[in-house]
């Protein structure tokens, strides 16, 4: 179970959609967000199952009755291949490196399980993908993909990235959505809109 508990239990960013902290680009934005899951249109079969077994660990989401979508939106993301317009001097474009990185962690676990990624117990699957992140991995599998690279710049990034493009992880940590069309004033230190959420003191509630 997650050790994780919100300082905003009670807030739900969907409270503002009719509010004027919203307009009609904004919502059309979050209901894209929320009921247009895309289809796997790039990724294998056995691609899209590993993806959705490594996000499990790298974003464990066992409080909710239904996790943020993750893979969908990195598997729409390649499908588009819509990349940042950059890439690392040691890493191959994005679509090949992903193919080539999903593909090597899953021979990982085969020379070194006999199992699936997906069959792991926790343990084991945390333990690989720590080695993926340093390095210490069969080179044989990898080529010329930097693991680390592939781990931090690709896996870890566009997981994290797309479960805090969700308006579930926007109500998790306080944050009211985009700015559009009020906007935010305040934003020094401790400063707070009167229109954004207000964290929860579990202190003084032990008091």
């Amino acid at each position: 179970m997650s050790e994780f508990e919100t300082p905003f239990p009670t807030y739900d960013v969907l409270d503002k959609w009719d509010s004027p902290s919203w307009n009609d680009q904004t919502r059309a934005a979050v209901r894209q967000r929320l009921e247009e899951v895309p289809p796997r249109r790039f990724l294998s079969e056995a691609q899209w199952s590993l993806l959705e077994a490594i996000v499990a660990r790298l974003i464990p989401q066992p409080d909710r009755e239904e996790p943020v979508p993750i893979t969908p939106w990195i598997d729409d993301m390649l499908h588009k291949n819509e990349t940042p317009g950059y890439r690392y001097a040691d890493m191959p474009p994005m679509r090949e490196a992903w193919c080539k990185g999903l593909d090597a962690i899953a021979a990982e676990a085969r020379n070194r399980h006999g199992k699936k990624f997906e069959e792991l117990s926790a343990q084991d699957q945390d333990e690989l993908l720590t080695d993926v992140q340093h390095n210490r991995v069969d080179s044989r599998y990898w080529g010329d993909l930097p693991a680390g690279g592939f781990f931090l710049h690709h896996l870890l990034k566009q997981t994290v990235g797309f479960y805090y493009a969700h308006p579930a992880a926007w109500s998790e940590i306080g944050f009211g959505g985009p700015a559009s069309p009020r906007g935010y004033a305040r934003l020094g230190i401790d400063e707070r809109d009167p229109w954004e959420a207000e964290e929860f003191d579990f202190e003084a509630q032990d008091a």
